[in-house]
């Protein structure tokens, strides 16, 4: 402004004809305004000057020339930027410099766009997709195989193994049997429902029984006890003329000695030692 009649708050010289500043309502002189309240230019260090166009930053002030990239020293004026321990840089050099590198397609993760971290690794947004549906993963729960990631359905339908019982996904564990996978809660004995995994089991018919189970339906019974002959383990069974023993079961009719090894006599339904045979 240019006075006609007051004068300088602080020097007290006359305003008039001359360049004039205000502050808090009072009029300075261009000279005394600049030596209490240009603020120095991070820069060049001299004081902006009440005539000259000052740009702050963070309580940091710069001439409108002075206002640069500290790397290629390109104007930032009305320019996007950047700061890095109290270096402004231009989106390029800051680029060049500290930006990090999208897993995916190896390009530089520009300031100000959005990234994706996942295994210390960054992902442009645009980048971090499911390997077969291609849509955006952001923070969706999400499967990794053989560096590539896929949504969770995706994996499912890929690469996850269904029971061979339920027909639903086996997500962790399952049990292995005739070549298929099964949960292990639905592998389990065909007679009583009895979980299987981890337990002895008898197959038959490509389906698994407990022992116990198995006993009752299928195993011969023993002449002697009745009980079935399972021949699990070391269990040793006597067979003759379709007939079936126990091992310790093999006993004579009357003397109750062993027969297991030893020649015996038949009399109708009966096994017997040659003595007792005999007499």
């Amino acid at each position: 402004m240019t006075s006609n009649h007051t004068d300088c708050h602080y020097c007290l010289q006359s305003l008039h004809g001359r360049k004039y500043a205000l502050k808090e309502e009072n009029t300075y002189c261009v000279t005394c305004y600049d030596s209490l309240f240009a603020n120095p230019c991070e820069e060049c260090k001299q004081p902006i000057e009440c005539d000259s166009k000052d740009l702050a930053y963070k309580g940091r002030h710069w001439h409108e020339g002075c206002f640069k990239c500290a790397k290629c020293s390109c104007s930032l004026v009305e320019k996007p930027f950047a700061a890095k321990d109290e270096l402004l840089l231009c989106t390029e050099c800051y680029s060049d410099e500290y930006s990090s590198k999208c897993f995916h397609c190896q390009k530089t993760i520009m300031p100000g766009s959005r990234k994706m971290e996942f295994k210390g690794s960054s992902w442009h947004e645009s980048c971090f997709v499911c390997q077969y549906c291609r849509q955006p993963l952001g923070t969706k729960p999400l499967i990794t195989k053989d560096n590539e990631n896929y949504c969770v359905p995706c994996f499912e339908k890929q690469f996850a193994h269904h029971c061979y019982s339920c027909k639903k996904v086996i997500t962790s564990g399952g049990v292995t049997y005739h070549d298929q996978p099964w949960h292990k809660e639905c592998f389990v004995c065909v007679g009583c429902k009895t979980q299987l995994s981890g337990q002895r089991f008898i197959s038959k018919d490509e389906y698994p029984y407990c022992v116990d189970c198995f006993s009752q339906l299928y195993a011969k019974k023993c002449v002697a006890c009745k009980k079935p002959i399972t021949a699990l383990g070391s269990a040793k069974f006597i067979l003759f003329e379709e007939r079936q023993w126990h091992g310790e079961c093999f006993n004579c009719a009357k003397c109750s000695v062993s027969l297991v090894g030893q020649g015996f006599l038949t009399r109708q339904d009966d096994v017997l030692c040659h003595e007792c045979g005999s007499a």
